[in-house]
């Protein structure tokens, strides 16, 4: 008979108390071992950890790649799932998770992911979104990447995808959106200028114009009704931001600064 596999599933958190126990309500029954990696929350985030799990290492935020790479650090179990505080496992997701650590030698997995907004799982809006989240830990997993676009890779080509997907609750409302519309513009214009890339009026002009035709013509974000629309909406907002801000800093290099 084979050894049933164990899994470690960790988190990177800041003040999550909105979404962290719905996620920890969801993988509870699943993972042998729930990891977190807190930068010093100042809401109720820890203490509704603590109700899940003695795993809790608090660290000084140094970015989402540094952060993601301590938790797998602290894991010990055979799988690793690496999730987000605002992602939910769904029931059909978890029993697939266990079914194929347990029945296939593959050393990792892809999961597409679903955005919950106002209310409504998106089917067109943002996808896909498949990224590899679960991993075996023998495969020497890292996170790599951006400071926004960070993927995680492992040394092994052993990879497939998952038919189930999970569920992310981006966002809490309009003001929240726009919020973090603002915020991640401003992180991509800082990778962007990091690399060396510029602003332009064209891109300023026609990027964040294409943005919206792709997704929402091309990638179908019309089929979700006025989610779909305010989806897209947000996409050419966001661009035209950071192009924006990336002409900014163009002009103004000492502007650049961490806006965690």
């Amino acid at each position: 008979m084979k050894d049933k596999k164990t899994l470690s599933i960790c988190i990177i958190t800041f003040n999550e108390e909105r979404n962290i126990e719905n996620t920890l309500l969801h993988i509870k029954d699943i993972a042998d071992e729930i990891v977190i990696v807190d930068s010093y929350s100042t809401d109720q985030t820890v203490e509704i950890c603590k109700k899940y799990t003695s795993n809790i290492y608090s660290h000084k935020w140094e970015g989402f790649i540094a952060q993601k790479n301590i938790a797998l650090d602290h894991c010990s179990s055979d799988f690793i799932l690496s999730i987000d505080a605002d992602e939910e496992i769904t029931k059909e997701l978890a029993d697939e998770i266990i079914d194929k650590i347990n029945n296939l030698n593959l050393d990792g997995y892809r999961v597409n992911r679903k955005t919950k907004y106002l209310g409504k799982i998106l089917k067109h809006s943002w996808q896909p979104d498949n990224k590899l989240r679960l991993v075996k830990k023998d495969a020497c997993p890292s996170w790599h990447g951006e400071i926004v676009h960070e993927s995680l890779v492992i040394q092994s080509s052993m990879i497939s995808i998952l038919d189930n997907h999970l569920v992310h609750h981006s966002y809490e409302d309009i003001e929240d959106h726009n919020r973090k519309t603002l915020k991640y513009a401003k992180l991509s214009a800082e990778s962007y200028h990091k690399m060396g890339k510029q602003s332009s009026i064209f891109k300023l002009i026609f990027s964040p114009a294409f943005n919206f035709i792709k997704m929402y013509f091309f990638r179908l974000g019309i089929l979700d009704g006025v989610e779909g629309l305010i989806a897209a909406r947000s996409g050419y907002i966001y661009t035209y931001l950071k192009y924006l801000y990336l002409y900014e800093l163009d002009r103004n290099p000492t502007k650049n600064e961490d806006t965690k």
